[in-house]
């Protein structure tokens, strides 16, 4: 070889698809904590609904750990893929999430007995395009942030162009009057806007056409919520064995936990008092069986998740893989605590899961390889290091 002469090392295709570096094991050890806490918990809110409506106590548990063991295989694949690979798609997500969401306005109601356009049917698998929207969303604010970093301080840009974006694709859920993912998606956006650098004025005239428009949306009854929901919230004996229902048995189930709680399976509410037990108000539950104390551990899992997530928010080695990591972490920090905040009837009932617990095969699927994602973010902190 002469002197000076530089060797030129072949790349191949796949050399920048793999992400090299260790995963941070303490955020993959609370994903797997949260997990299994929420398979039993799963299991124990939904055995005696599952019997008397199905035939099966173990017809709920059985399927949410199929798609529970599919998501943990796909959390794994997406640790490994190089997360930078999703900026080439961020375009094409979003407009498939809004086209699925079209889809859904323009077609009758997809699931038996459904009155509200939230589903969309394929075989025997059903989802909320929502769920994609969601991450649609984290997907191409993150992408254009990043390409476009300095113009976050001028209108056109933050404001029209991201503040547009994100009002067709919350326009569109809210249509199908699924308000509570309507809340979610607006928040994840603006959140990302804050961390991608929007003026403080933006931030507050944001905020206040936020209020504004829920507030407009709710008291119209666009989303069939109208001022009896705020009502039947303030007063929920006003209208007891209708409206007020399921929130008045959450409260019981949740008073009734004590401090202790009265044992894992022992509730008595699951017993076809609250109703499904296995979906939003699972959290009434865990506070039965589980007490003030398990809830509390449970919600402090979720707080050292968010943590977490954050700290390789802060750690990643370039702008996108720290936003993708503040708005996935984000995601899910918000929905757990406004599950909370419902099933404590803190705030209106706008039906919303809890991650890792609701049953939702589909969205535990998407929710655990997003975790798989924000794994990819750690993996190139550590091989940067």
């Amino acid at each position: 070889m002469e002197k000076g002469r530089k060797t030129v090392t072949k790349k191949h295709w796949y050399s920048d698809f793999w992400q090299k570096g260790k995963m941070d094991i303490g955020f993959f050890a609370l994903v797997c904590i949260l997990l299994t806490a929420g398979l039993l918990m799963l299991f124990s809110a939904s055995y005696a609904y599952a019997l008397a409506y199905f035939g099966d106590s173990y017809h709920f548990i059985k399927r949410q750990l199929i798609f529970a063991i599919v998501g943990f295989g796909f959390m794994l694949l997406a640790s490994k893929i190089n997360y930078r690979v999703y900026r080439k798609f961020a375009w094409v997500i979003y407009v498939v999430s809004a086209a699925m969401l079209v889809f859904l306005l323009i077609m009758p109601p997809m699931l038996e007995g459904a009155t509200q356009k939230r589903w969309l049917v394929i075989g025997s698998f059903s989802f909320q395009p929502s769920e994609i929207a969601k991450f649609a969303i984290i997907l191409l604010f993150s992408h254009l942030i990043t390409q476009n970093y300095k113009a976050m301080t001028g209108f056109k840009f933050s404001v029209l162009i991201l503040g547009g974006l994100l009002a067709f694709i919350c326009g569109l859920v809210v249509v199908e009057t699924h308000l509570s993912a309507t809340i979610l998606i607006f928040c994840i956006g603006v959140c990302l806007m804050i961390v991608g650098g929007l003026k403080g004025r933006y931030i507050g005239f944001g905020a206040g056409a936020g209020a504004l428009g829920v507030g407009l949306i709710i008291t119209t009854g666009v989303v069939g919520y109208g001022g009896d929901r705020f009502k039947y919230w303030l007063d929920p004996w006003a209208d007891a064995q209708g409206k007020g229902y399921q929130t008045i048995q959450s409260l019981l189930a949740i008073g009734s936990g004590g401090l202790f709680g009265r044992g894992f399976g022992l509730s008595r509410q699951k017993h076809l008092w609250v109703p499904e037990p296995h979906n939003d108000f699972i959290f009434s539950i865990v506070c039965e069986e589980l007490g003030l104390i398990g809830a509390m551990v449970i919600i402090i899992l979720f707080c050292a998740l968010v943590w977490r997530g954050f700290s390789i928010a802060m750690k990643a080695p370039d702008k996108f893989g720290s936003l993708m990591a503040v708005g996935l972490t984000f995601q899910v920090g918000l929905q757990a605590i406004l599950n909370i905040l419902v099933v404590t009837n803190t705030i209106p009932n706008t039906g919303i899961s809890l991650p890792f617990f609701s049953y939702g095969g589909t969205a535990l699927v998407l929710l655990l390889t997003q975790m798989g994602i924000v794994l990819s973010i750690s993996r190139s902190i550590n091989a940067k290091q």
